[in-house]
C-alpha cells in the first residue's frame, strides 16, 4: 500500500492535496519581467510597494505624456491564475496592461496580491481593497506616488480582471457601492472571462477560503442585494464560446440585469474560443477585437 505521503486527498483544476497535508501547484512557478518604458508607444512602468506586511505591491503604467500636468482616467487591473498562480508581472499581464494604457490613454495600476496556499482566501479580496484605497489616496495630490499624483483623473475610474480576477473585481465594486471610495468615482467594471459559483471549481474555491460561506457564500455567488448595489454606472462582461465559465459569465449578465441595478451591462462572447485566449497571444485577430472593445468601453465610444 502506498504510504501516506503520496496519497491523494483532494485534486482540482490547480493544484492536489496530499493526506499527510501537502500542497501540489501544478504550476508552481511562472514567468516574470521587470517595469521598462516602452520607446514605441511611450507607456512607461514601474513597481511601488504598498505594503510590506501583508505584502502587496503593484505594477504601475503610464501613457505618454503630451502637455504638463495632463491627466488620465485610472484602470485598476487584477489578475486571474485561480487565486493560487500567476502575478501582475508575468509578461502576458504586462503585454495586456501595456497595450490597453497605450491605446485608451489610461494609466493601470496592476496588483500582485496574496496567494493561496501561503496566503489563503480572503487574502486576495483583502490585498486588492487595501491597494485600491492606497490609489485613491492619491485624490489631493499628496500620496507617494508622483505619476498618480500628477497624472490621475478620480472622476474616471475603472476596475478590471479576468478570471478569478473578474471576481475579485466584482467584490471590490461591492464594496464601493457599499460604503464609498471617498474622492474616487469608478465608472466602468470590465470582467473579462469571470469566476463565479456554478461550475465544478467551487469547491476549490471553498477549499481555498477556511472562512467560507457554503456554496452560498456572496462572493461565491454574488445574491441580489450585492448586485444592485455595484458601486458603478457600467459594467461590460466578456465570455469565451469554449471556456468552462462561460455559463457563469452569462449568469453574471442575466442575474445584473435582474437585480434593480441602475445601470448599464453589456456582454460579448468570443466564438470558438478558451478562457483568457486573450493572453496567450494578444496579436490575434480576435484578441486585438477583444482589445479594442475593452479600450471602446473606457472611451465610451
Amino acid at each position: 500500500m502506498a504510504s501516506n505521503n503520496t496519497e491523494i486527498e483532494k485534486e482540482f483544476r490547480f493544484f492536489r492535496v496530499y493526506k499527510d497535508g501537502r500542497f501540489e501547484l501544478f504550476r508552481p512557478h511562472w514567468d516574470t519581467i521587470p517595469p521598462f518604458d516602452d520607446p514605441i508607444t511611450g507607456v512607461r512602468s514601474k513597481d511601488v510597494t504598498i505594503s510590506s506586511e501583508p505584502p502587496v505591491s503593484a505594477r504601475i503604467f503610464l501613457p505618454r505624456v503630451t502637455t504638463s500636468g495632463q491627466k488620465f482616467p485610472l484602470l485598476f487591473y487584477i489578475h486571474g491564475g485561480g487565486f493560487s498562480t500567476m502575478s501582475a508581472f508575468h509578461p502576458s499581464h504586462h503585454e495586456f496592461c501595456s497595450t490597453v494604457a497605450a491605446k485608451a490613454g489610461i494609466i493601470v495600476v496592476s496588483v500582485e496580491y496574496g496567494l493561496f496556499p501561503s496566503r489563503p482566501i480572503p487574502a486576495c479580496y483583502d490585498d486588492s481593497w487595501a491597494a485600491l484605497q492606497w490609489v485613491v489616496g492619491h485624490v489631493n495630490g499628496n500620496g507617494p506616488d508622483p505619476w498618480l499624483n500628477d497624472h490621475t483623473d478620480f472622476s474616471r475610474v475603472f476596475i478590471s480582471g479576468n478570471s478569478a480576477g473578474g471576481n475579485i473585481s466584482h467584490t471590490l465594486a461591492v464594496r464601493v457601492g457599499s460604503i464609498g471610495l471617498p474622492g474616487a468615482k469608478v465608472v466602468g467594471v470590465l470582467l473579462v472571462h469571470p469566476f463565479f459559483g456554478g461550475t465544478e471549481d467551487d469547491h476549490m474555491w471553498l477549499y481555498m477560503c477556511p472562512t467560507n460561506g457554503g456554496l452560498e457564500d456572496p462572493r461565491l455567488k454574488p445574491p441580489p442585494e450585492d448586485l444592485a448595489r455595484l458601486g458603478c454606472e457600467r459594467v461590460l462582461i466578456f465570455v469565451a464560446e469554449n471556456d468552462h465559465l462561460n455559463v457563469v459569465g452569462k449568469n453574471y449578465y442575466e442575474e445584473l440585469k435582474k437585480s434593480g441595478w441602475g445601470g448599464e451591462v453589456e456582454i460579448i462572447e468570443t466564438a470558438g474560443e478558451v478562457h483568457s485566449f486573450h493572453l496567450h497571444n494578444l496579436s490575434t485577430e480576435k484578441a486585438v477585437e477583444l482589445v479594442n472593445k475593452f479600450v471602446s468601453f473606457i472611451k465610451h465610444e
